[in-house]
């Protein structure tokens, strides 16, 4: 684990940004209107609004510990009249008090929506950009459970990081405001132990400064392993969670392998983690609970333990006396803030440990394609896609492929062959831009427009209108040719269906969801296609049917295909195939009649 001063640091990263944004942003107002302004004035705005609450929130306690010693008096002296001015002064107080109360909430509320809401699209640009989630993905166990991270974390963050603060503000401020309030006291009720009185200046002060501090260390030392333990949770939890995600997903394979059991163990084995984890976490508590709660009613009695004796001895009277219980409970509660707020401490460790690791994955994953040795794609003058001393690696720098020299020129129609695992897919990652690990330069056309279909496409939860047109924005097709293209690569019934929402991926078969691919790749007519088994869930006419309507509708279109049908050869002017070279095992490229 981190220690404090690397959380501290990590906090700043993560919140300092925030507040020196330049990202305009509207504030509402109601019915009054909206105001545009720059997000870093609207965050510092409401976190001074948050700020100034509190301290005015600190200057009416201070107001009620005065006010404690007045109307205590009132009472010992039976002064009616006193007695109800004391009352009317503290209604205005309370009022106040309420007032503000409200407003801090509300306010912090509105600062926490529009902070959460920037480092929400901050860290969707740093994780949606230029294939980065997919490098972080094959870097580190910190890209874990990315959906965690956005959703959940990022509130935990921002919620706390405004608690702790605030509190720990109010409580620097509550000790500056009744340290000297106290010590004034400690003059005016001097120590007397057995009779005797002992002269210490400010021996209330120190006596709430040791109690706190005993307090202080022994709640870390119990406490410690939760800020571990909370981490362990969140990740634990993440797990379980993307583990039943992953069962809805394939249901249906499930379901015919009968595989019901094996997904029950499976999980169940996931959760055993989650209760493990659980019953640390409660047994920690338990320890920790116990000495919280015993210093907490303590800490009540303890200062009129202190100041009665002088009381007793008639130093001074009940108003005196209940005014130094207040302000010492004010200093010692002020001292004693780490105590009460440990396990709020422990689990925003945990939330800044995991948002910052988030964070240094994504940067060391936008490094990647910019470090030699690197694998880079160049747009520049020519009619080819090219390749000559390529080395294609596995994340972790094994060699992969070799190409010595791989072209495909514009308008050709290319096979491209071999066994499973050789590279394939991973060549054209690489020409995709999307695979920066090994050595060498990919060149492609400048302004080529290039379409890569995967085996199993990517459907969006959207309307079937905005799955079959993505990544394009909605607008860009008329339902017009969307339900044309779908009666074209055979699929008639989903025409009609372009408003329904639905899990598309789970929805159609593997061979339905191939046929929109192609109905995507008709509707962007790219200029360069590279299909990567896109076919493989169809059958031979079915298959044979989508490249001839590919040729027709699109011309003059480059095609790229990875398959191992033979009659793929058909639609194709040359073959491709890797082969294994030497006991290496390297790969490079051969030429093959198709």
């Amino acid at each position: 684990m981190s220690t404090v001063s690397e959380t501290l640091a990590a906090t700043w990263r993560l919140a300092a940004p925030y507040f020196a944004a330049d990202d305009a942003g509207e504030i509402s107002f109601g019915r009054l209107g909206r105001l545009r302004v720059r997000e870093k004035w609207a965050g510092r705005g409401l976190l001074a609004a948050v700020v100034g609450i509190e301290l005015a929130i600190v200057a009416i306690t201070v107001a009620i510990n005065t006010w404690n010693a007045r109307f205590y008096d009132a009472l010992q002296n039976r002064n009616w009249d006193s007695f109800v001015a004391e009352l009317g002064f503290f209604c205005m107080l309370a009022a106040a008090f309420i007032l503000l109360a409200v407003y801090q909430v509300y306010l912090n509320q509105w600062l926490q929506i529009r902070w959460r809401r920037w480092m929400t699209e901050r860290l969707l640009r740093e994780w949606l950009s230029d294939a980065n989630h997919y490098r972080m993905q094959l870097l580190g166990e910190y890209a874990d459970n990315p959906d965690q991270r956005i959703s959940e974390d990022i509130q935990l963050f921002v919620g706390k990081t405004l608690s702790l603060g605030i509190g720990l503000l109010s409580a620097v401020v509550t000790l500056v405001s009744f340290v000297g309030i106290l010590w004034g006291l400690s003059a005016q009720a001097p120590l007397m132990i057995g009779g005797t009185t002992f002269d210490i200046p400010g021996y209330l002060v120190l006596a709430a400064l040791i109690y706190a501090a005993v307090g202080t260390v022994l709640t870390h030392l119990i406490g410690r392993a939760l800020v571990r333990l909370n981490f362990d949770q969140q990740r634990y939890e993440a797990d379980f969670r993307v583990s039943l995600v992953r069962v809805r997903e394939n249901a249906e394979q499930i379901a015919l392998l009968e595989g019901e059991a094996a997904e029950r163990a499976r999980l169940m084995d996931r959760f055993a983690n989650v209760m493990g984890n659980w019953w640390a976490i409660m047994n920690r508590q338990k320890r920790l609970t116990f000495f919280t709660a015993g210093y907490s009613q303590v800490s009540t009695i303890f200062p009129f333990i202190v100041a009665s004796p002088a009381y007793f001895a008639g130093a001074f009277q009940l108003g005196g006396l209940m005014q130094t219980a207040s302000a010492f409970a004010r200093v010692e509660n002020s001292l004693a803030f780490f105590i009460s707020a440990y396990t709020q401490f422990a689990e925003w460790r945990a939330v800044v440990e995991r948002l910052a690791g988030f964070e240094a994955t994504a940067r060391a994953a936008r490094k990647v394609p910019v470090t030699p040795p690197m694998v880079a794609v160049e747009r520049g003058l020519g009619s080819a896609v090219t390749a000559h001393g390529l080395t294609l690696a596995l994340p972790g720098g094994r060699p992969l492929l070799t190409v010595e020299d791989f072209a495909v020129a514009a308008g050709e129609r290319v096979l491209v062959t071999g066994p499973s695992g050789s590279g394939k897919s991973t060549l054209f990652r690489a020409v995709g831009g999307i695979w920066p690990f090994g050595d060498g330069v990919v060149r492609v056309p400048q302004g080529a427009n290039v379409m890569l279909l995967p085996q199993r496409p990517y459907l969006p939860v959207d309307t079937l209108r905005g799955a079959v047109s993505f990544p394009a924005a909605p607008g860009t097709f008329t339902d017009a040719d969307i339900t044309g293209t779908l009666r074209a690569v055979g699929l008639p019934a989903l025409a009609e269906r372009l408003d329904e929402v639905a899990l598309w991926g789970q929805r159609l078969s593997g061979g339905e969801q191939q046929r929109v691919a192609f109905a995507r790749a008709l509707l962007h007519a790219p200029e360069w296609l590279f299909l990567d088994e896109a076919t493989a869930s169809l059958d031979e006419e079915s298959e044979a049917a989508l490249y001839r309507l590919l040729m027709e509708r699109l011309p003059g279109i480059t095609v790229v295909s990875i398959g191992h049908r033979s009659t793929l050869a058909e639609f194709h002017s040359r073959g491709v195939r890797l082969v294994r070279d030497g006991d290496l095992h390297r790969i490079k490229a051969v030429p093959q009649a198709a």
